[in-house]
């Protein structure tokens, strides 16, 4: 481009045609201010600037001129080659914290991002927009959580496959999460019960209607007569706990947690990347460390002021609640049959027979029979009972039948003794 060659924007354009009728003397200067939305003494500066320079007073003296504070060549390759090495898969607003961070290098995350859609480092990605009906917040911390887990490589084949047990609260979202081996029962109520233990009991629980989460089977007689509906473990613990169970019908309902695991696949990653995590161990040590800083630097102030979370009562034994629980009926033999496994109760007496008990199972094996608000003692039976032996009773040869003859006075006889006299006398 021409040196001698700069363009004015619709502004200024306009600007120029209203001095120059006031120069003609087609319009006052107070009109003029009064159109342009100036003072009178800002509409004599452009009326000088107009005769001294042209057309061209009315541009910005800074127009082509180089910023003072534009970042040097030299140095926009040098951060462009310390992305490229050691950055390369990262976002901007994540490389840039990286640079400062790691290598005290200060730039924003826009400029940033420029200097790598110049150099190739960074496509940019424009999204489909997809309509769906927005939801509302929560007012309050601890209203409502949202609770899923996510299925992902978190450590990119340094180690194993691990899901991310992830809480997020609705109103804040303020994030907490534990990694696991798979998604299930077990990780579902581990997770929840160290989030309790930290925050408090919330309001309502969020979850999407995984098996884990929504029961599948028909209710059974015993559901069915006391009016209620066939529950999960999962189900059974959080209403015991007092905590309202939602469930969402589909991944769009629940956004607020998706958009979280694909933010976390993404910073989280790199992050334990950058850290050289290879194991669970390592991981769940590694994440305790780092939502106190994520929470720092995403979490919001909820619209109102109060925390909903209750806190644990000393009554409530969480061992108890997270647990696998079911009822079954003591035998004639006091003995007691659960998942495959059969105990007999220790020092039984009379009235427990065909009585109902709880059986409880914690996640490492343990079982524990409750009768009447009580734990029975009782021994685990493994294998089959040895059973006496048979009682052999003596043999008895039998004899063998022989010809049956019938005696003279049977009636067949007696029968065939007429048929012969008859026949004797002619009479056939």
């Amino acid at each position: 481009m021409r040196k001698d060659l700069f363009t004015l924007s619709t502004q200024e354009h306009e600007r120029y045609s209203i001095i120059r009728k006031v120069m003609k003397r087609e319009m006052r200067q107070s009109d003029a201010a009064d159109l342009l939305n100036l003072s009178e003494r800002q509409i004599r500066n452009l009326i000088g600037k107009v005769h001294a320079h042209g057309i061209r007073g009315l541009a910005h003296g800074n127009r082509g001129k180089t910023s003072p504070k534009r970042t040097p060549v030299e140095m926009e390759n040098r951060i462009a080659e310390i992305v490229r090495t050691k950055y390369e898969d990262f976002k901007p607003k994540l490389a840039s914290e990286k640079l400062w961070q790691r290598e005290k290098i200060k730039i924003s995350d826009e400029k940033l991002r420029q200097i790598m859609i110049v150099r190739k480092l960074w496509r940019v990605r424009r999204r489909r927009g997809q309509v769906h009906s927005w939801r509302e917040r929560k007012a309050r911390l601890g209203e409502m959580i949202q609770m899923d887990g996510s299925d992902h490589d978190w450590l990119e084949g340094r180690g194993p496959k691990l899901v991310l047990m992830g809480f997020i609260d609705d109103a804040t979202n303020c994030v907490f999460g534990r990694f696991y081996d798979y998604e299930g029962i077990y990780p579902a109520m581990d997770g929840l019960e160290r989030y309790l233990r930290r925050y408090g009991v919330p309001q309502r629980l969020y979850l999407d209607r995984h098996s884990t989460y929504r029961a599948r089977r028909e209710a059974t007689t015993e559901e069915l007569l006391r009016g209620e509906e066939a529950v999960t473990q999962f189900e059974r613990a959080a209403k015991e706990l007092g905590i309202k169970v939602i469930h969402a019908y589909s991944a769009q309902a629940k956004g607020r947690i998706e958009r979280l695991f694909g933010t976390l696949q993404d910073r989280l990653v790199k992050e334990m990347r950058l850290a050289g995590i290879s194991s669970l161990e390592d991981a769940n040590r590694f994440v305790e460390g780092y939502w106190p800083v994520y929470n720092q630097q995403f979490s919001k102030e909820a619209l109102l002021p109060g925390d909903l979370h209750r806190p644990l009562s000393k009554t409530e034994n969480l061992a108890r609640i997270f647990c696998l629980k079911g009822s079954r009926t003591i035998n004639n033999g006091y003995l007691v049959r659960w998942q495959g496994r059969l105990f007999v109760l220790q020092n039984p007496t009379l009235g427990m027979r065909r009585r109902t008990v709880e059986i409880q199972e914690q996640f490492d094996g343990r079982i524990t029979i409750r009768f009447n608000g009580r734990d029975l003692s009782s021994r685990e039976i493994r294998g089959s009972e040895p059973r006496p032996a048979p009682i052999k009773q003596p043999e008895v040869k039998k004899s063998k039948k022989g010809k049956y003859i019938p005696p003279s006075d049977h009636p067949w006889r007696r029968s065939n003794e007429i048929l012969h006299r008859e026949w004797a006398q002619g009479r056939f």
